[in-house]
């Protein structure tokens, strides 16, 4: 059985608007039919068209990999994920909660509901998820205002391996996608409670119509078979009447829910598509009374945040949750309560020599004065979990990344408190030299980063002797 911390019906709100990238809901993500998207080492291409600053017509060509496949449903997972990193007072790419807080807070387990079955769910979602490589030879930058061949991933993930653990789960998304994603300009918000209800492929109608809406209040005429295999992901393979009734059936959804309306004269979504050419429909939609409808999200109380459950599981009460949650830095406050978890886990109370509570506060107040740093014993268990997960991956997907892969992963978890320390002392070591902040800072990074890849090669020589992966080959092929 899981351990979860009892909560009362009211502490955790679902989230009522989530976060979406703008880009990539122009397309699909993976084919509609699990039976393919599903398999290992699944590779998927679609496309777009686009309109360039000369007003040209262009189309961007995508690939997407998978060492696990995935699922359209775990499009959930992702946005959800994405919006709660981004709603915390201080977002970063690392991002930790429980399970349940996830899980309560994108609305999938509620009330009486203890997940079972939905936790399963969850980690496969998220597994899968871990092993996308996204690449687009026309991604639109809304940071550079302009468009760009990117490569990137989604997250990268540790989790207790056990069920039974109190710990928290640790997400760390990809940089570059995660900038991309909460940049201006790049964001899209949608109705979370609207997006849970949708079918697979009317969600994904729901988020692209949502895009086409902020421009005109009517779509321009799209295209039946463009939108129905490349942005919702049916099978290229149907013929053009199934996929006439599918979109009229993803339609209807969106109707009832009045986030489109039909053109005047209209009753009936079947009867929408009109014929240009033999197999060839278009149609079009207005925008309807909820298009604009975002859900009123209330003032933060402390069983929103990601931080409740695990100090809640250490045994602290709602009185000095808030207060730890508001003297503290999340980051701070992450570290110490997993060590705390961590410890009595492994050793047992007896470990303490007053309570848990005891020793978390104790720590944390010497953390943040600079008395005390993580104690070794919890370095090395990161350690020897993040080893034990990359076995797993090699052992089941048969798929090696690149040092490159792997040095950056290095660089985030075991070496990333190393690597700000000589990062910082670089930095004041140079500015004495009189250059500016910024050269000081490029500098200091740059030499940062030559000695732990120096480093890393020591402790991990058996990433230098990876050659091209089968998923890396299909990636890197010419569209």
């Amino acid at each position: 059985m899981h351990s979860r911390v009892p909560v009362r019906p009211h502490s955790h709100r679902s989230l009522s608007t989530a976060n979406a990238q703008l880009s990539l809901v122009e397309h699909a993500l993976c084919p509609l039919d699990s039976e393919v998207s599903l398999k290992p080492n699944f590779i998927f291409e679609t496309s777009y068209f686009f309109t360039d600053k000369s007003r040209n017509r262009k189309k961007a060509a995508v690939r997407i990999g998978g060492l696990e496949g995935l699922s359209a449903h775990d499009e959930l997972y992702l946005w959800g994920l994405l919006s709660l990193a981004i709603s915390q007072t201080e977002p970063s790419a690392e991002f930790m909660a429980t399970p349940y807080f996830c899980l309560r807070r994108l609305g999938i387990i509620g009330g009486s509901n203890k997940g079972g079955r939905e936790f399963e769910l969850f980690r496969a979602a998220i597994k899968r998820l871990a092993g996308i490589r996204y690449q687009n030879d026309y991604f639109y930058d809304p940071i550079r205002g302009e468009h760009r061949a990117v490569s990137f991933g989604f997250l990268s993930y540790t989790l207790p391996l056990g069920d039974d653990s109190g710990r928290a789960w640790r997400f760390v998304w990809d940089s570059l996608f995660f900038e991309l994603a909460r940049a201006t300009g790049g964001a899209l918000r949608f109705d979370l409670g609207v997006y849970r209800q949708l079918s697979p492929a009317a969600r994904r109608l729901y988020l692209f119509l949502k895009k086409l809406f902020w421009r005109a209040e009517e779509t321009p005429a799209l295209n039946l078979r463009h939108v129905a295999v490349d942005v919702l992901g049916f099978a290229a393979t149907t013929e053009t009447t199934p996929l006439r009734w599918k979109v009229a059936h993803c339609i209807e959804q969106l109707r009832k829910a009045e986030i489109v309306l039909l053109p005047a004269g209209e009753t009936d979504a079947r009867h929408l598509f009109r014929k240009q050419s033999k197999g060839q429909y278009v149609f079009q939609l207005l925008r309807g009374p909820r298009f604009d409808t975002q859900g009123n999200e209330r003032s933060a109380e402390p069983t929103d945040s990601p931080l409740y459950e695990p100090l809640k599981t250490i045994g602290l009460d709602d009185r000095t949750i808030a207060r730890v949650i508001s003297q503290y830095s999340p980051r701070m406050i992450e570290q110490w309560a997993d060590i705390t978890l961590a410890a009595r886990e492994r050793q047992g109370e007896t470990f303490f020599t007053n309570s848990p509570q005891a020793y978390f506060i104790d720590n944390l107040k010497a953390a943040k004065e600079s008395r005390r740093t993580p104690p070794d014993w919890w370095h090395e268990l990161r350690k020897q979990e993040l080893a034990r997960q990359r076995e797993q991956v090699k052992a089941k997907s048969q798929i090696f990344r690149s040092e490159d892969d792997a040095f950056e992963e290095y660089l985030r978890d075991e070496a990333r408190e190393a690597f700000d320390g000589v990062m910082s002392r670089l930095i004041d070591d140079l500015q004495k030299s009189g250059r500016s902040v910024n050269e000081c800072r490029e500098q200091a990074h740059q030499f940062t980063r030559t000695h732990f890849l120096n480093r890393f090669r020591q402790e991990h020589p058996e990433w230098q002797s990876d050659g091209p992966t089968r998923l890396g080959q299909s990636l890197s092929r010419p569209s």
